[in-house]
C-alpha cells in the first residue's frame, strides 16, 4: 500500500469513529477532512517512520492521523469571520459557509479533541510512544510554541516574523518530524531541525503563492497577507529574494537529516516535496538570466 492510500485508509477509519450523534456535526467533520488536499503533514510523518523502521505501523498510522486532524482543525478555525473570514478552501466553501459558524467552531473542537483520542487508543499497543506522541503534538499545537501561538502573533503591534513563521507553520512539520521518530521507537530530539527548516520553507513557497498566485490556482482566496497586514516573505525579502531563500531552506533541510537506515529514500522525498511546493510563476523567477 502506497502512502497516499495507507494515510486515506487511516483517515477514513478515525473519521469513522467520531460519527453519530448530531448527523450535521458529523456531516462536517467529514467535509472537513475530505477530500484532504497534499496531506503532507502526515506523508513527511510516515516517511520519517519508515526511515526509522516504522516497527509498529498502527502506531506510526495513529500518529499521522492526529496530526492531519489537528491541521484540518486549525483550518476550519483560521476561515472563520474573526480570523480570516474565508469563503474557500481546497477548492470548495469553508466550512462555515457551508454549514454555519457555530457548527464550524463544533467541527475545529471535535477534530481536536479526536486526534488525541486516536493517540490515546494507541496506549494498550505501545504507552510510552503514545505518551510521547500526545506530549509532542500538544506542545506543537497550543502555547506558547504551537500553532495557537502562531495564530496570536497576528494579534500584536510588533511581529517576530521567525517566532511567527515558527509557530504557525512550522510547528506542525517539526511536529511530523518528531512524531514519526517517536511512532517508529527513536528519539526525537535530531528530527526537530529538519521539521523547522521544512516548515520555513513551507512558509516562504505560501507566502511566494499568496503573492503571485489568482484564487482559482489557490482554491482559496488570494491575496490574503496584504489584505490582512500579515508579515511576508515576498514583502521582506522581495519574490527573487524569497525564492533564494527557499532554495537555501531546502538545501538545509536535506543536509539536516539524521543518520538513519532510510535516510536516502527520505532525503528523495524532501527533493519531491520541494518540486511541488514552488508555485509555477517562483520557477520561472530563477530561470531569469543574471538573476
Amino acid at each position: 500500500m502506497g502512502l497516499s492510500s495507507r494515510i486515506e485508509a487511516a483517515m477514513g477509519r478515525a473519521i469513522e469513529g467520531a460519527q453519530g450523534g448530531p448527523g450535521r456535526l458529523s456531516s462536517a467533520l467529514d467535509y472537513a477532512v475530505n477530500p484532504g488536499g497534499a496531506r503532507i503533514r502526515p506523508t513527511i510523518l510516515l516517511s520519517v517512520a519508515m526511515a526509522c523502521g516504522d516497527d509498529k505501523p498502527e502506531v506510526s498510522d495513529a500518529a499521522a492521523v492526529a496530526l492531519e486532524l489537528m491541521h484540518c482543525a486549525s483550518l476550519v478555525h483560521d476561515d472563520l469571520p474573526c480570523f480570516d473570514d474565508a469563503d474557500l478552501r481546497r477548492g470548495k466553501p469553508a466550512l462555515h459557509r457551508a454549514y454555519s459558524e457555530p457548527l464550524a467552531v463544533l467541527t475545529g473542537d471535535s477534530l481536536i479533541i479526536r486526534a488525541f483520542e486516536v493517540l490515546a487508543q494507541q496506549a494498550a499497543t505501545a504507552p510510552d510512544r503514545a505518551l510521547g506522541l500526545i506530549a509532542h503534538l500538544s506542545h506543537r499545537s497550543g502555547m506558547p510554541n504551537g500553532i495557537c501561538a502562531g495564530q496570536g502573533w497576528e494579534s500584536e503591534e510588533k511581529i517576530d516574523l521567525s517566532a511567527y513563521h515558527m509557530a504557525k507553520t512550522g510547528a506542525l512539520f517539526v511536529a511530523a518530524t518528531q512524531m514519526g521518530a517517536l511512532a517508529a521507537g527513536q528519539d526525537a530530539e535530531p528530527w526537530e531541525e529538519l521539521g523547522a527548516r521544512i516548515g520555513e520553507a513551507f512558509q516562504v513557497a505560501d507566502d511566494l503563492r499568496d503573492a503571485l498566485c489568482d484564487e482559482e490556482t489557490l482554491g482559496k482566496p488570494a491575496g490574503q497577507d496584504d489584505l490582512h497586514g500579515r508579515p511576508n516573505a515576498v514583502r521582506q525579502f522581495g519574490v527573487q529574494g524569497a525564492v533564494q531563500r527557499l532554495d537555501d531552506i531546502l538545501s538545509g533541510a536535506i543536509a539536516s537529516i539524521p543518520s538513519c537506515p532510510g535516510e536516502a529514500a527520505l532525503a528523495q522525498m524532501v527533493r519531491a516535496y520541494a518540486d511541488r511546493i514552488v508555485p509555477a510563476a517562483a520557477r520561472e523567477v530563477r530561470t531569469v538570466p543574471g538573476e
